[in-house]
């Protein structure tokens, strides 16, 4: 795979409550990602950022909300998510707490 694509596949964690159970409970780790990439190259992506094993990888797509603005409504922009699970013993901190 093409290390440049691959540096662009990752767009952001996620770090919210659910994401933080899933971490504690199933050893998973949330981020979002391009609404293109496939789930061999997000695997690809996390093991060559964070230096860890990826065992599983889940994607979904998310619909962009419906906003109103007074009168004129508008649209966010759809995107996804994936959540990939690292095997047993392997942790990523976005916090970089010590």
């Amino acid at each position: 795979m093409n290390q440049e694509r691959l540096m662009k596949v990752l767009v952001a964690p996620l770090i919210s409550e659910k994401s933080a159970r899933l971490a504690d409970s199933s050893n998973q780790v949330g981020f979002k990602v391009l609404t293109d990439a496939s789930k061999p190259e997000i695997r690809a992506a996390v093991e060559k950022l964070f230096n860890v094993t990826v065992t599983n990888v889940q994607v979904a797509n998310m619909k962009g909300k419906v906003k109103r603005f007074g009168q004129m409504t508008g649209r966010r922009s759809d995107w996804k998510k994936a959540y990939v699970t690292l095997a047993e013993g392997q942790d990523i901190d976005f916090m970089g707490a010590k």
